[in-house]
């Protein structure tokens, strides 16, 4: 074999830092030490994996080519380190959850799994949609857990679970107690929603089609837990995850307010890289998660 697996590991980094000494930094080498593996790859194979400005190094066509195909043989090798190590199939993932699914589902998910594999060591990264399929692209992740829609040629989306929205209220609010709520009703309120990229403002953009430009929209937050204190507060109604709503509904803090006219159902899914090797950790853990529906 003319390359090493050493050389691959330099090669995918510098592809993510874009700059040997971060490159080197991240794998605990000299910068000298990780030039020089660099420059015996390319050398070996007569090739340029790199366009380079200064310190700045940006793949080229053949080196985003190689890219994906490089990590996925790194990984198949950390995978049998991890067998050959431990005597278990199972190892360290790097998970990626959007927000609802991080913090109402995700937590139980991760116990089990642990719970199966003592010692063994789950990343867990809560971000909107955007950012972590982003994230799964660029192999910083094994996989992801989204609530929103990606069209990605590069990820393979499979389908996990059901999900729907629901409009709610406080439950002093004038729409309370009403027995549906109209598309007029819904036009004069005031809003408080996710932000633009996350996969619960997305599919709330898709079932008010047609009402959007009409909406009063007075709040855009990140975090589920501080739009529901906010309807609460009675700042406005919002739209959120059933999955989120759950306790406060039951509580009666919060206010279901129904809106049969509009569809709000939608599904959560894995995302992967389509290159990704898909180790019997990642598959043990989509299976934990269906097994949680």
């Amino acid at each position: 074999m003319r390359y090493s697996l050493r050389q691959l590991e330099v090669f995918i980094a510098c592809a993510h830092h874009e700059n040997v000494s971060r490159a080197a930094a991240s794998l605990n080498m000299s910068q000298s030490a990780a030039s020089t593996a660099l420059q015996e790859f390319e050398r070996q194979f007569d090739l340029r994996l790199f366009e380079r400005a200064g310190k700045r190094l940006r793949l080229n066509e053949l080196g985003r080519q190689l890219w994906p195909r490089a990590e996925e043989l790194l990984e198949r090798a950390r995978a049998l380190e991890q067998t050959l190590a431990t005597h278990r199939d199972l190892g360290r993932l790097k998970i990626g959850a959007t927000l609802t699914i991080g913090n109402y589902l995700a937590a139980g998910i991760m116990a089990r799994y642990m719970e199966e594999q003592p010692g063994t060591r789950v990343e867990l990264e809560v971000a909107n949609t955007a950012a972590i399929a982003e994230r799964v692209l660029n192999f910083e992740l094994d996989l992801g857990l989204i609530e929103g829609e990606v069209n990605h040629p590069d990820l393979e989306m499979l389908p996990w679970r059901s999900d729907e929205l629901v409009v709610f209220c406080a439950p002093k609010h004038p729409l309370a107690g009403r027995g549906q709520v109209g598309d007029r009703e819904l036009c004069a309120a005031i809003w408080i929603l996710r932000e633009t990229g996350s996969g619960t403002r997305q599919t709330f953009e898709r079932a008010m089609a047609g009402l959007l430009p009409r909406l009063h929209i007075r709040l855009e937050l990140q975090h589920t837990e501080a739009i529901k204190r906010a309807v609460e507060a009675g700042l406005g109604i919002s739209c959120l995850s059933r999955v989120s709503l759950v306790d406060a509904l039951r509580r009666g803090s919060l206010v279901e307010l129904p809106v049969p006219q509009r569809n709000f159902r939608r599904e959560f899914h894995f995302a992967l890289h389509r290159q990704k090797y898909r180790s019997a950790g990642i598959e043990r853990w989509m299976e934990l998660c269906r097994e949680s529906d």
